[in-house]
């Protein structure tokens, strides 16, 4: 049951508004140099404010104006003016005097009034830092006045020597027709916090809290341990931080994992001259795996992976993927955001999670065990709904029995292994034979023609073993080999973004991968909508993991824009 809608006016777009400030507008900067964008400051301020049980907080740590410099078709502006169309407010006048280098969204409580029986409300908390605490007193009665002409109840309090002012304001939730049952709270609480910022709430107990947070200093997120340990790993210069206690964010979505490998989590937003970086730590109160040797250079794999490859993954030894820090982090996050625990091959590559369950053969088991070597996946878009898939390997010890495993497989599972060349290339194609029937000739006798069907096909190139999904994949990969994804100057800009030292990579082409992705991942489009400046300039992104110790997991996604 819903009580209220959470600040229907004010915090949900005060949360589009941050994230897509924070994501959308990064993409204005490009041109210019990075260096000209400094965030004041290295750390959010409002975390004295914040709970050390909320599961999520978010900061920008540069004002909006800062970004705005940048921006060519006034993306900005149109954000602030939707974001304040129904208040009444104008940004240039009411706001923009006193705004400091700070905004910050937090979910405070899962529940406010700790009930379970009326519904669970989770608590918003929005805090923007001033640099005019007077001008910033004047917005806050300005805002509440406005409001009250539209029809809320306005009350006033003083708590603990600070000033509140909240509303209650019944909205229709459709049409204009007065029922009951479409009716809700649309309520605001707003309070001045001594000299530095203001605080926007969807209750009174949530500033009440707030302030309560910042005289017992035991109680904020400043103090938690998980916290002061995770910035440790923040990265230098940031320009945005999000943290989340995932224990708490996986309670919020009512799931109990049954495995947790990591407490906590922390992503700063860095410039760099061709992109931005979001740069993550995971960090667990456990000893986690030791980290897999780094890889020095890209990996040799990606020479049999053409550029129209929509998606790659690359690195080494395989034969550990189902033990790793990164399979552990997947099965964590795809419970938490999915409420399942499907392994982590059929829910990031489902084509190849198809061909498993079609040819009846675990890719861990019967594939990954022996890829002791380098390898390297890729996905070719097409129109169908499934796309083509390569599978290169490294040659290793075990590697010919293992291609030898796949051939008996194919085999019992009614397939042909059927030698033929491209190119005078030997390669071996699994083939199925079915029947096809023609028209009764004059003797009444009907006619049958037989039809080859490739389900897959592998051979050797080099050092490497390559799979591929059909011989039309095979081909492209001869014919193309100076065209291969490694020589690709926008994946070579991807890789130099992220350190040299690292343990493979995920290469995402937005524009040849967006359909299949939206398919994959549905929440897609909402946060298209919400980026669409970003996501309509996109080209590609790069995930890597480059580096572990026994507490943290520490990666990076390097987002390449149009412009650069």
């Amino acid at each position: 049951m819903n009580r209220q809608r959470p600040f229907i006016g004010f915090i949900i777009a005060g949360a589009i508004a941050v994230l897509a400030i924070a994501i959308a507008g990064f993409y204005w900067f490009f041109p210019k140099n990075p260096a000209s964008l400094i965030a004041p400051n290295s750390q959010p301020g409002a975390t004295i404010f914040v709970s050390k049980l909320s599961p999520v907080i978010v900061s920008l740590l540069t004002n909006p104006d800062n970004l705005q410099a940048f921006e060519r078709e006034g993306e900005l502006s149109k954000l602030k003016t939707s974001f304040l169309a129904k208040s009444g407010i104008d940004y240039q006048q009411d706001i923009k005097p006193w705004l400091g280098n700070e905004i910050t969204l937090a979910i405070t409580t899962l529940d406010i009034d700790r009930d379970p029986e009326n519904g669970q409300q989770p608590g918003y908390l929005l805090a923007l830092a001033t640099k005019e605490p007077e001008k910033t007193r004047e917005f806050v009665e300005l805002l509440f006045s406005k409001r009250a002409l539209a029809g809320a109840n306005l009350n006033v309090e003083e708590y603990k020597g600070i000033k509140l002012i909240s509303d209650n304001q019944q909205a229709i939730a459709e049409n204009k027709i007065p029922n009951p049952q479409s009716t809700i709270q649309n309520n605001l609480a707003g309070a001045v916090v001594g000299q530095g910022f203001v605080l926007f709430a969807n209750d009174p107990k949530v500033l009440r809290e707030a302030i309560n947070n910042v005289q017992a200093p035991d109680l904020n997120l400043t103090s938690s341990f998980e916290y002061q340990k995770a910035t440790k790993e923040l990265a230098k210069g940031s320009i945005g931080v999000a943290f989340l206690n995932l224990p708490i964010v996986a309670k919020w979505q009512g799931l109990e994992l049954a495995e947790q490998t990591y407490d906590s989590e922390i992503i700063s937003l860095l410039l760099k001259p061709k992109g931005l970086v979001a740069e993550t730590a995971f960090l667990s109160s456990s000893e986690i795996a030791s980290p897999s040797p780094p890889l020095t250079k890209p990996v040799g794999a990606l020479q049999y992976i053409p550029s129209s490859a929509g998606l790659a993954i690359a690195g080494s030894n395989l034969s550990n993927l189902s033990n790793s820090n990164v399979a552990k982090l997947w099965k964590q996050t795809t419970a938490t955001i999915y409420g399942s625990q499907e392994d982590v091959v059929s829910q990031l590559l489902k084509p190849l999670g198809d061909a498993q369950k079609r040819w009846g053969i675990n890719l861990p088991k019967d594939v990954f065990s022996w890829v002791e070597g380098e390898y390297a996946i890729g996905l070719l878009p097409q129109e169908q709904t499934n796309p083509h898939w390569i599978f290169v390997a490294e040659k290793s010890e075990g590697v010919e029995q293992g291609v030898a495993r796949l051939d008996a497989i194919a085999s019992s599972n009614g397939l042909t292994i059927s030698p033929l060349n491209i190119d005078n290339q030997k390669i071996y194609a699994w083939t199925e034979l079915s029947t096809a029937s023609k028209k009764a000739n004059d003797k009444n006798r009907a006619s049958f023609t037989i039809e080859t069907k490739v389900r897959g096909a592998h051979t050797n190139l080099g050092n490497y073993e390559i799979f591929t999904s059909d011989l039309e994949t095979m081909d492209e990969i001869f014919t193309a080999k100076e065209n291969s994804l490694i020589n690709n100057p926008k994946f070579q800009d991807s890789i130099a973004a992220l350190p040299k030292s690292s343990e493979g990579y995920i290469y995402l082409d937005w524009t040849k991968s967006q359909d299949l992705l939206e398919r994959q991942i549905p929440i897609l489009k909402l946060a298209e909508v919400l980026g669409k400046p970003f996501f309509n300039n996109l080209r590609s992104l790069t995930v890597s993991s480059y580096g572990t110790n026994t507490e943290a997991l520490k990666g990076g996604v390097f987002f390449q824009l149009n412009n650069s």
